[in-house]
């Protein structure tokens, strides 16, 4: 098998109607529910015009600069799939732009996550697929490879398993490994129960913040008389 230069078969994958029922969940909240350790990093941003993204991963690794296994994971993705591309994060060649977007929205799928850069942003920006990247460059890519696909992927330190899932939001997106997805789920609604009765609490004047000066003792701070 030639490592650098090959194409596997997703083993699994999130279930789609799994996956969607992220939509309505906050990426901070599930951030939340794993310790706050574990994140793409604040280099990738979202590029398109707003909304939600939850889908299961198509893992891409390519040269940088060059996108031949990101043409060809498009042929390869189902309807609902993110196609994460570790590009290394280098950002002298855009590795997608409007063509390949549009193409992904004919097909159904979920979004872009590239480590690495895009083109033509103003299309993308006006557009609702959700794309999330780490710049934005006019030079165009190569198409001569190397490159793998369905292998994992690492953004900042975040693995990122083939058919894990993927979500994304304003603040930016998150990879939930494949078999903590239902336990996760689970955990974050729980979560959002618990803000919304805050924010109950702060529109009632009965919000509790006794923890502060709490904690502040706790750590023998001086505050002057």
């Amino acid at each position: 098998m030639n490592n650098g230069l090959r194409i596997l078969h997703r083993r699994r994958a999130v279930e789609l109607d799994l996956a969607r029922r992220f939509l309505d969940v906050p990426v901070a909240n599930v951030s939340d529910c794993m310790s706050r350790m574990t994140a793409g990093g604040p280099r990738l941003r979202p590029m398109h015009a707003g909304g939600r993204m939850a889908g299961p991963a198509l893992t891409v690794k390519t040269r940088p600069g060059d996108n031949l296994m990101i043409h060809k994971a498009l042929q390869l993705a189902r309807p609902g799939d993110v196609i994460v591309v570790d590009g290394a994060g280098d950002l002298t060649n855009a590795l997608i732009g409007e063509i390949m977007v549009g193409e992904a929205v004919h097909r159904g799928l979920g979004g872009f996550i590239v480590n690495g850069a895009i083109r033509d942003a103003g299309a993308i920006r006006a557009g609702t697929l959700p794309v999330y990247a780490a710049g934005v460059t006019h030079r165009g890519p190569y198409k001569d490879g190397p490159g793998e696909i369905n292998v994992p992927v690492a953004i900042d330190g975040m693995v990122i398993e083939p058919g894990d899932l993927v979500i994304g939001d304003d603040d930016g997106f998150l990879c939930l490994p494949y078999d903590d997805v239902a336990e996760l789920l689970a955990a974050a609604n729980r979560k959002q129960q618990i803000e919304n009765k805050m924010v109950a609490d702060i529109q009632a004047g009965t919000f509790d913040r006794s923890w502060v000066d709490a904690t502040l003792t706790r750590l023998n701070c001086f505050i002057e008389p």
